[in-house]
């Protein structure tokens, strides 16, 4: 073979290795192309969607204050029906918050600083199992077996010793039947537990080891090293994921309707079978039998609850991008 054609060859070898690298970078290109395409058709998507609920909400909910209010068979103004949803929907909710919060970050802390790994793994296992239970199966668990419990043992034990307190005391006999405001609360709170469980503590994981160490090495306790580092650092975590599990609870209906006695008005009392009712749990229970400008105003309701859940998710997100407070530090 002489030279001539030895270069030639050469010469095809390198130009058809060129084309493939040129096909290899084009493909390349083109694949982020779609990727980014389909990335960006799926965030708009749930913008759309978003938009097109509170477009449908305000569209539906609007005849509530452009028609005939002699259509109603309860002709108040719409903030006076409203209003007693709100009031229960926050008021049952901020219980759960209250009552889910502290439990949530004590299993946090539990299983990611004191548990063997073992048991760690299972402990994680099982909270994550509780937020796969249909509501359904909390509301029937709450009216046959938690609400009987409550209402034989520790409802009449307030109403003797804690009648002091507006939230235990009033001229209203207590519930014999445990379908009350504190029963749904103890039902929603173990349904939020898991989500704040799993945020706290995938939270506390991430504290530095330096910090920790550090605060050992300077003659802390294990309780002292989790105060002073680790619950720190994960408090705008614990906040969001708090947050988060409080939007959870606001929309909640099948659990709420299924256990709460609800009354028209304002009440306090938690442990009575006068109760405010939600407004998920409103719109669940009277759908079925309405017709007219009663469905569009509960529709109406049900765009205040888009507003409040956006509102609180809002927040969460709020705190979520600020970043764990001792990050900084």
């Amino acid at each position: 073979m002489t030279d001539t054609d030895t270069g030639s060859a050469s010469a095809q070898q390198s130009s058809a290795e060129a084309d493939d690298q040129l096909f290899s970078k084009d493909t390349g290109k083109l694949g982020d192309r779609v990727f980014r395409g389909l990335s960006f058709g799926a965030a708009g998507l749930i913008l759309v969607t978003l938009a097109a609920v509170a477009i449908f909400l305000f569209k539906e909910g609007l005849p509530t204050f452009t028609g005939d209010q002699d259509e109603l068979d309860n002709a108040e103004s719409f903030l006076s029906y409203v209003g007693p949803l709100i009031f229960g929907t926050v008021y049952i909710s901020a219980l759960a918050l209250l009552i889910a919060t502290p439990v949530a970050v004590a299993v946090a802390l539990y299983i990611s600083h004191y548990s063997p790994r073992k048991l760690s793994h299972t402990l994680g296992y099982f909270i994550d199992i509780l937020a796969a239970i249909p509501s359904v199966v909390y509301g029937i668990w709450g009216i046959g077996v938690l609400a009987p419990i409550l209402s034989g043992s520790l409802y009449p034990w307030l109403d003797d010793y804690a009648s002091f307190l507006p939230f235990f005391g009033s001229d209203i006999n207590v519930s014999t039947s445990g379908r009350t405001m504190l029963t749904v609360a103890i039902v929603l709170a173990v349904m939020i537990l898991p989500i704040i469980t799993a945020i706290s503590r995938e939270v506390f994981l991430q504290t530095p080891r330096l910090h920790e160490e550090a605060s050992l090495a300077l003659g802390a306790t294990r309780w002292e090293m989790v105060r002073q580092a680790v619950i720190p650092y994960g408090r705008s975590g614990v906040i969001s994921g708090a947050m988060l599990g409080l939007g959870r609870a606001l929309g909640e209906t099948m659990a709420v309707a299924i256990i709460l006695s609800p009354a028209d008005g304002y009440f306090w009392n938690i442990i009575t079978n006068s109760n405010s009712n939600t407004i998920a749990a409103n719109i669940a229970l009277q759908f079925p039998e309405s017709s007219g400008l009663e469905v569009n105003r509960l529709i109406a309701t049900g765009l205040v609850l888009f507003m409040i859940t956006f509102v609180v998710n809002a927040i969460a997100r709020k705190i979520a991008n600020t970043g764990f407070s001792g990050a900084d530090g």
